[in-house]
């Protein structure tokens, strides 16, 4: 019985990143239009929306929340470091450093 309940838990995640992997191309779908239309509102909310999917995605394949902030503020701080040209000319992942810099030392 306790074998046939976990394959049905298995089966279930399955269906459910599938779902998510098909809300992320929709939501990226979304983004996409909202750029060409120019709407801020749209934009902003089809971003949310894409990190928030990227965030569960992660859960359910065994990954957890805190991993994925530590990883991403590794890409950060090494893209930073290495300077790259485009980094140099806007500042735009310094500028992201600082502001969840900023956050962090503001929930500790």
């Amino acid at each position: 019985m306790r074998s046939k309940i976990k394959a049905m838990n298995g089966e279930s995640n399955l269906r459910i990143i599938e779902w998510l992997k098909a809300e992320l191309i929709e939501s990226t779908s979304v983004l996409f239009k909202s750029l060409l239309r120019s709407g801020g509102e749209a934009t902003a909310d089809a971003l949310s929306t894409i990190v928030i999917i990227c965030y569960v995605l992660g859960r359910r394949v065994g990954i957890n929340y805190q991993s994925i902030d530590m990883n991403i503020m590794h890409k950060i701080n090494t893209t930073v470091n290495e300077a790259s040209e485009i980094e140099q000319m806007y500042g735009d992942l310094t500028e992201l450093k600082k502001y969840l810099d900023r956050k962090e030392s503001r929930t500790r």
